[in-house]
């Protein structure tokens, strides 16, 4: 079982935009109007706006291969690119999708432990996400990883306002 990571550049643009619309997908459109779907999807993951993320300093995006296929990716944020205000201490991990077919071989966690390795080689004293309060196998995994619910923050699904929960873990 070969798994490899590789960070993102402007040049996997069209890839990023690809996984992210596949993922996204598969993980919500059973939980969401189409309508809504569409209106995310066409929002957060347009040219326009993964440009803008990838050239962000604050912000990094990296793919995981599976057997040399993409088959995930993560996105952690920074300093002023979190999306609620944790100060310079704190490091988000804004994304973290695998493709169904490349769910339960451990992607997940090979993704999130990239992600506290990296926090704490800045030393960062907590990492943190948000997720879907109804998405209760991500909560479930987060809570074995070591991650506590320290809140809630809104979370815009087209026209429907949902909840995400919060949950950090210190390092």
């Amino acid at each position: 079982m070969t798994i490899n990571i590789k960070k993102c550049t402007l040049e996997d643009l069209h890839k990023l935009q690809e996984i992210s619309y596949e993922t996204f997908n598969e993980t919500f459109k059973d939980q969401n109007s189409p309508e809504n779907m569409i209106a995310y999807l066409e929002r957060a993951f347009n040219v326009k706006q993964l440009e803008k993320e990838l050239s962000n300093r604050s912000s990094e995006f990296f793919f995981v291969y599976f057997e040399n296929e993409v088959a995930g990716y993560l996105k952690i944020n920074s300093n002023d690119s979190q999306t609620e205000e944790r100060g310079e201490e704190s490091l988000e991990v804004e994304r973290i999708y695998i493709k169904s077919k490349f769910q339960k071989h451990g992607l997940g966690k090979y993704l999130l432990q990239k992600a506290i390795e990296m926090a704490m080689e800045r030393h960062k004293k907590e990492i943190w996400l948000g997720v879907w309060e109804k998405n209760e196998n991500a909560i479930a995994f987060y809570k074995k990883m070591g991650f506590v619910q320290t809140g809630v923050h809104s979370f815009t699904m087209g026209e429907e306002e949902q909840m995400d929960f919060i949950m950090t873990k210190t390092l």
